[in-house]
């Protein structure tokens, strides 16, 4: 793939092995402005801030990934292909779909069911399952341990909508389709895109998600609380990062 590309306007070195990518540009610069040093924008094309700076001496790159299963489809594959980044850490928000999920906790993905036809391109005989690289998993799993989070590791539902023609929001559709009662721990809408471009690029996915609103009990954060308060998973994919350099 020639760069730059038609989404990111860097080249080769301009990011770090491993990049961290928030769905929000504007949670994108608030990483690299209060944990990064020496951040530097190196994309910023159609918003999307992305920048390249070091966490603990570790050259780490943080850059949005919009909404949904195409916006990181095409960013993930793009880095993946023509910026040599061999990680990349979703950090985002989800919706819990469990009782014993709360606000604020940390949803790590292990696997990401998804109700997308994503898979399709791929031309494949059955059904594929998108799973984290488990390198990724136990080292964020580890640190998490490490940090004290209240965390879960499990599946996640990679979905197309946010709202449904069924219901006002998720909680009802997610409830009465099954998902629920099969395991799943929370509602997002990025994962499943990005662990099978991971699989098909042979490269490293991972989602990490804060619990930003719980679709059963009808609980939610602000859009200001989302951008600015979920420092516990940014500094938790940080020292995963970290740890994936050594």
């Amino acid at each position: 793939m020639n760069y730059p590309t038609p989404h990111i306007n860097a080249k080769p070195g301009d990011f770090g092995q491993t990049v961290l990518m928030p769905g929000d540009p504007l949670r994108s610069k608030f990483i690299a402005e209060n944990f990064l040093e020496n951040a530097t924008l190196v994309n910023n094309v159609r918003g999307v801030h992305g920048y390249t700076g070091t966490y603990k001496g570790v050259k780490v790159s943080v850059m949005a990934s919009g909404m949904g299963m195409p916006s990181i489809g095409i960013y993930s594959w793009e880095l993946f292909n023509a910026f040599e980044v061999e990680n990349i850490m979703r950090i985002g928000s989800a919706g819990a779909v469990q009782e014993n999920i709360n606000l604020y906790d940390i949803v790590i993905a292990q696997g990401a069911c998804t109700d997308s036809r994503w898979a399709e391109q791929y031309h494949l005989a059955g059904t594929f399952a998108p799973i984290a690289d488990f390198n990724m998993l136990q080292t964020c799993v580890e640190t998490a341990k490490e940090m004290g989070a209240h965390y879960h590791v499990g599946n996640v539902l990679s979905s197309d909508r946010f709202y449904g023609d069924d219901d006002d929001m998720q909680g009802g559709w997610i409830a009465n389709n099954g998902w629920q009662k099969m395991g799943v721990m929370a509602l997002e809408m990025e994962a499943a895109a990005l662990y099978m471009n991971a699989a098909r690029c042979k490269k490293h996915a991972l989602a990490i998600c804060t619990i930003s609103d719980h679709v059963l009990r009808h609980e939610f954060t602000t859009a200001e609380e989302r951008q600015n308060s979920f420092t516990q998973m940014m500094e938790l994919a940080l020292n995963t990062a970290v740890k994936l350099e050594k």
